[in-house]
């Protein structure tokens, strides 16, 4: 796609915008209930959770609504990822619930929450916030919590605190952190910052078009910026 100019709104809508104009693909139809599992045990039934399930449904979800604005093929597709986003949400609550929760349970609830906040979830912004503190506050250098929670911080319009778990992140070997970074930098103007790691990552992913485009825009000019609500 060749653009004269590449205007970047405010970072709460296209800090990690794609140049593909194709119609997202269709969201699947999933049962989110059976996330739950039971086994029999000598003292009875024991409830369990099927993270591949948890994890075939969020991949899906990610697809469509981990950038904003999501994607999706038609208006009941949208609707039916927002139902499955507040019933995982609220059966993930119960296991929060607990005093010393699993982290990979904390990391899954806080992701599902960030993709409620790009659908519009009242509440999903602040849940996803407390999650990500959480486990940070147990496991502060955490890669995986870092990126998220930074990728999460910088498109809710936060960049600057944005900026230092997605450090964190690629420190500890998250490549697209780096650009991540990038794009937070370029919401903040300092195009310095942020061709210096939007070039790391494309050293990195050598074959993701979208950030040699990017680049080639920031170094000729093309960039224009657009405050946007």
């Amino acid at each position: 796609m060749c653009l004269s100019t590449i205007r970047i709104a405010s970072v709460a809508l296209l800090l990690f915008f794609t140049f593909s104009l194709a119609q997202a693909k269709e969201y699947g139809n999933y049962d989110p209930k059976r996330i739950v599992t039971f086994s029999e045990t000598p003292s009875g039934k024991q409830a369990g959770i099927d993270l591949n399930y948890l994890d075939q449904i969020l991949n899906d979800l990610g697809l469509h609504a981990t950038n904003y604005p999501p994607q999706f093929d038609t208006p009941q597709d949208r609707q039916r990822a927002i139902q499955d986003i507040k019933t995982l949400s609220g059966m993930l609550d119960i296991l929060l619930s607990d005093p010393s929760p699993n982290p990979e349970i904390l990391l899954r609830a806080g992701f599902i929450n960030s993709l409620g906040h790009n659908l519009d979830i009242p509440g999903s912004g602040e849940k996803t916030s407390a999650i990500f503190q959480r486990l940070l506050s147990a496991s502060p250098s955490d890669p995986r919590a870092n990126y998220m929670y930074g990728r999460f911080l910088a498109g809710a319009n936060k960049p600057e605190e944005a900026i230092p778990h997605l450090e964190k992140a690629l420190a500890a070997g998250v490549g697209d952190a780096a650009y991540a970074l990038g794009m937070t930098y370029l919401s903040l103007g300092d195009k310095e910052k942020a061709l210096e790691n939007l070039e790391d990552y494309r050293k990195r992913s050598p074959n993701d078009g979208n950030a040699a485009v990017i680049i080639d825009a920031i170094r000729n000019g093309k960039i224009e910026r657009k405050k946007m609500n």
